[in-house]
């Protein structure tokens, strides 16, 4: 016990302890208030871009599930609310095994044209300065698991998937 206390002091010595009466409280005017613009969407939102938006979401909510491991476990044990599959992908039994597992457990299967897409929009990408993705992996599956929070690219994303 004290070769623990003794360790936690001189690992940590440098860090001030603070109490809850010495804890800095920022308080902002009422007036300082800065408006932060919102970008707003010029008309209504496409499948792709509800699809890109969604995917997102899940990703920031960790329900998103991105390769064909992590995929076929989800679909798997039936967590799955949406597949999302590549058609660029080249591997026939990969498709294979993806559709097979869709279909058995009635979970959808969303097409996207090409797996460097699906990369950048399911986080597999680094961005430069500009906010252009760089360095993009390819993804040729990718599931939601999780939504996150309840956005209208959901509900959008929920009828055109429907409407196929």
């Amino acid at each position: 016990l004290f070769f623990s206390f003794f360790f936690f002091n001189t690992l940590y010595s440098h860090i001030p302890i603070m109490s809850a009466e010495d804890t800095p409280v920022s308080a902002a005017p009422a007036e300082e208030v800065v408006d932060a613009k919102v970008e707003e969407v010029t008309g209504p939102l496409t499948a792709q871009e509800a699809l890109k938006q969604a995917l997102k979401t899940s990703l920031m909510h960790d329900g998103l599930a991105r390769g064909l491991r992590e995929a076929v476990k989800a679909l798997d044990r039936r967590t799955a609310h949406v597949c999302v599959l590549s058609s660029s992908c080249d591997e026939p039994a990969y498709t294979k095994l993806v559709t097979a597992l869709c279909h058995e457990n009635s979970i959808p299967i969303v097409k996207v044209d090409s797996n460097k897409d699906l990369g950048e929009m399911v986080g597999l990408c680094k961005y430069n300065e500009d906010g252009e993705a760089v360095k993009v992996v390819g993804c040729s599956c990718a599931v939601i698991r999780e939504w996150g929070v309840e956005t209208e690219a959901r509900l959008v994303l929920l009828e055109s998937i429907k409407n196929e």
